[in-house]
């Protein structure tokens, strides 16, 4: 059965699936890029491939994400999965349901900092950037000889942070990135013991490890290993074809001190609702 890693983009999903990968799937907590392949995102086009369907349609993957779940869950095993989809129906499929799914860690983050951390990720303006943020079909597509073999439907970012924090199909967590920035061992923790419950394991929190894990995913790092041996996740520069370095800002990504007044203002309207939801 799943367990999703969910959040929006550039919001610390990566942050929190190398978390849980050091403290899961190694013996000594300690960190490597390698390793992040232990959760792997949905949907991909490495899913798709072997189909012969056309896939003429960016959608046309949809159909097929029950049953890969299915497949994938016939070993009765619990997993990870990484995804920034909304949590959705397309054309009649859902993107999961409860006989596939056990439960989601849902990561959220102050949309004025996405914002600032699309435009460096994406080397987009701002403005386009936050019209990235509020069109309400928005998906990131990838097209392989023709067929459209990935298709990930975030919607704006006010639906998809609905989607994921009041779905009533499995239990959700819904943790803030900031208290994961600022109180990481504490929010850490809750995260491993909410994770015990969905998974009926008695509670063994081992408290040395996720010292030594959190140590190991320090942002500055994680940056000193994507300089030394490059990070494959990380996008290139249409301008210059370049590879855009995956862990950039870190705590410089500060909205009041990278958005002028007219934007943050803006900003503070269009999203007054989850800005007052989440305390930013």
């Amino acid at each position: 059965m799943i367990i999703w890693i969910a959040s929006y983009p550039k919001s610390g999903n990566t942050w929190l699936r190398s978390l849980l990968s050091t403290y899961y799937f190694t013996k000594d907590g300690n960190f490597n890029f390698q390793i992040l392949n232990n959760i792997k995102s949905f949907p991909s086009s490495s899913y798709f491939e072997k189909y012969s369907d056309n896939f003429s349609e960016p959608e046309s993957t949809a159909k097929y994400w029950i049953s890969e779940q299915r497949s994938m869950n016939l070993d009765k095993r619990i997993k990870f999965l990484k995804t920034h989809n909304a949590l959705c129906k397309i054309d009649g499929h859902s993107f999961t349901d409860e006989n596939n799914s056990i439960g989601a860690i849902h990561i959220v983050r102050d949309p004025r900092n996405v914002l600032t951390s699309l435009s460096n990720h994406y080397q987009i303006k701002k403005s386009d950037a936050l019209e990235f943020m509020l069109q309400e079909r928005k998906a990131i597509v990838e097209k392989k000889d023709n067929r459209y073999l990935g298709f990930n439907p975030l919607f704006s970012w006010s639906i998809h942070e609905k989607s994921w924090s009041e779905c009533n199909k499995f239990p959700v967590l819904t943790i803030r990135y900031e208290d994961l920035q600022l109180e990481t061992f504490v929010t850490f923790k809750k995260v491993i013991s909410f994770i015990s419950k969905l998974t009926n394991k008695k509670n063994s929190f081992k408290r040395e490890k996720a010292k030594k894990t959190i140590s190991s995913c320090e942002f500055n790092k994680l940056k000193k290993m994507e300089n030394e041996v490059g990070f494959n996740e990380a996008i290139s520069s249409k301008l210059t074809g370049e590879k855009i370095k995956f862990f950039n800002l870190g705590k410089d990504n500060d909205y009041k001190k990278l958005l002028g007044k007219d934007l943050i203002e803006k900003m503070n309207s269009l999203f007054k609702e989850q800005i007052k939801k989440y305390e930013y």
